[in-house]
């Protein structure tokens, strides 16, 4: 009877003290790092950016009509997700935040490039520095901060500009409006004159031998006219001395927009002289721009 109840003295001691070891116990930090946001920016508050570098010529965009326009060092239209891809700045976050009081310390004195975004509100200036050795995370300093943050941001704005023009050969606004394509003047097309036409999305083709069915043809205008853009683009100035075979897309204002074929083989290399850019396209897809499937009979 007596040893009973000196083992429930015992189990109830063992029991306290693990009562109080798990009370007094610290608890564990579950919510990790902290993330400080670099801004609280929206992207529509903005309508131009500029970046700048130390050597070379600032690349500035400018946005009109909701859609997003190269003004230097060319003029041209933008490639919009390149565009969307620097102004993603505004949404950084970042695990380190100092005081931006010694700025030669992290190379933000002499920095390699500067990000300034304007808008309604006036200008947001994003300065880049150097790069941290232990984490090769890149210093930001904005307004009276500094942060270390990913170095993918300063890479999609040191792009080469030329890789900031849109490949697409087409505006949005453009192919909204396409109303046919006049391929007269390409070789293959020059003994039949080939224009095919379209309204309220019935196709006709002026070949009468021509039996093109409604659904190869809006699905030939999506994928080679819509949906593929150019591998690369470079700036184009056409040569006044040569001619080349050419053909027209025709839009539903009537205005006609040219188009020079400098190659067909082994890529397809088309000039839009009114905008100045020369495209690149791989053969298969350049082949198809070019040879709608009008199934001749």
């Amino acid at each position: 009877m007596k040893n009973r109840w000196i083992l429930n003295i015992v189990m109830l001691l063992v029991i306290g003290g693990l009562v109080a070891f798990l009370y007094l116990k610290p608890k564990a930090n579950t919510e990790g790092p902290v993330e400080h946001a670099v801004s609280e920016l929206k992207l529509a508050d903005f309508t131009a950016v500029k970046v700048e570098f130390p050597a070379l010529k600032a690349v500035s965009f400018e946005k009109k009509d909701g859609f997003w326009y190269m003004t230097a060092p060319y003029t041209a239209r933008a490639d919009q997700m390149s565009v969307q891809r620097i102004l993603s700045i505004i949404a950084a976050t970042s695990k380190d935040k100092f005081s931006a009081k010694d700025l030669a310390k992290y190379g933000l004195n002499t920095p390699p490039l500067k990000l300034q975004l304007t808008g309604t509100k006036g200008t947001e200036e994003f300065v880049f520095g150097t790069y941290n050795p232990v984490t090769e995370q890149q210093y930001l300093a904005y307004k009276d901060a500094v942060y270390l943050i990913h170095g993918g941001y300063s890479e999609a704005a040191s792009v080469q500009s030329v890789e900031l023009i849109d490949k697409l050969p087409l505006s949005p606004a453009e192919t909204k409006q396409i109303a046919g394509f006049d391929f007269s003047r390409l070789e293959q097309w020059e003994d039949t004159r080939l224009n095919v036409d379209v309204t309220d999305g019935n196709w006709k083709v002026n070949i009468a031998q021509a039996k093109p069915t409604q659904n190869e043809m809006n699905e030939w205008l999506d994928f080679s006219w819509k949906q593929s853009p150019a591998k690369s683009v470079e700036l184009y100035t056409p040569d006044r001395k040569t001619t080349y075979p050419s053909f027209e897309v025709k839009l539903k204002d009537g205005k006609k927009i040219h188009f020079d074929k400098i190659q067909e083989s082994p890529e397809l290399l088309l000039g839009r002289p009114d905008e100045g850019i020369l495209y690149h396209f791989t053969n298969d897809v350049g082949f198809t721009m070019l040879n709608p499937p009008i199934n001749l009979k």
